[in-house]
């Protein structure tokens, strides 16, 4: 029974993790695009971005993380024999990997509250992709266990990769396009206006 009540609240705990790291990040590139206000509608924005940022961080992505984790060692008292399949220390290295992302994260917060931060909107956009790749390998780790076609999924994994680049190439391509397009009309109504 206690291993039922384990893996509902770690499926929680990783569901509200993923949630809140998902949207941080995003927050993060919509903080740095304020950059791009004018005064003072940079400053209001830059100021409640920190403020979104550090309470999805403290008060949804970190406890998700540590309801995530908490019940994962629930979850590997009650099954300790686990702990000598393969699959399982892999599953391990990306939630380290994962974990120190989450920290990475607090890191950026920091900066961008500093305006210290050198990361444009576009190297955001691909950073908040990594949590993607990471919880699908996990999951397929998770139900596979030892029997995960390796080939099939590397050559998936690099596929999602790929598709996630592409993706953000075309939505920066088409943001360029929207916003030439914009200053052009804002030109045209200026000309019309004199």
């Amino acid at each position: 029974m206690a291993y039922s009540w384990f893996k509902a609240f770690h499926i929680v705990g990783i569901v509200v993790w993923f949630a809140g790291l998902f949207y941080l990040v995003r927050l993060f590139i919509y903080h740095v695009e304020a950059n791009q206000e004018p005064e003072p509608a940079r400053t209001i924005l830059k100021n409640q971005y920190q403020i979104m940022e550090k309470r999805l961080y403290n008060i949804i992505t970190t406890p998700g993380m540590l309801v995530t984790v908490a019940m994962a060692i629930g979850l590997l008292s009650t099954e300790p024999e686990v702990l000598k399949q393969s699959w399982i220390h892999v599953k391990l290295l990306f939630v380290a990997i994962l974990i120190g992302y989450h920290h990475y994260c607090s890191r950026l917060m920091k900066q961008l509250a500093a305006d210290e931060c050198r990361w444009s909107g576009q190297q955001l956009r691909a950073l908040n992709e990594a949590p993607t790749v990471m919880l699908v390998v996990i999951v397929l780790l998770a139900v596979f266990k030892n029997n995960l076609p390796t080939d099939i999924t590397a050559w998936g994994i690099f596929a999602l990769i790929i598709f996630m680049a592409v993706t953000i190439q075309l939505y920066a391509k088409k943001r360029r396009r929207d916003k030439e397009k914009l200053m052009g009309q804002i030109g045209q109504v200026a000309q019309e206006q004199t």
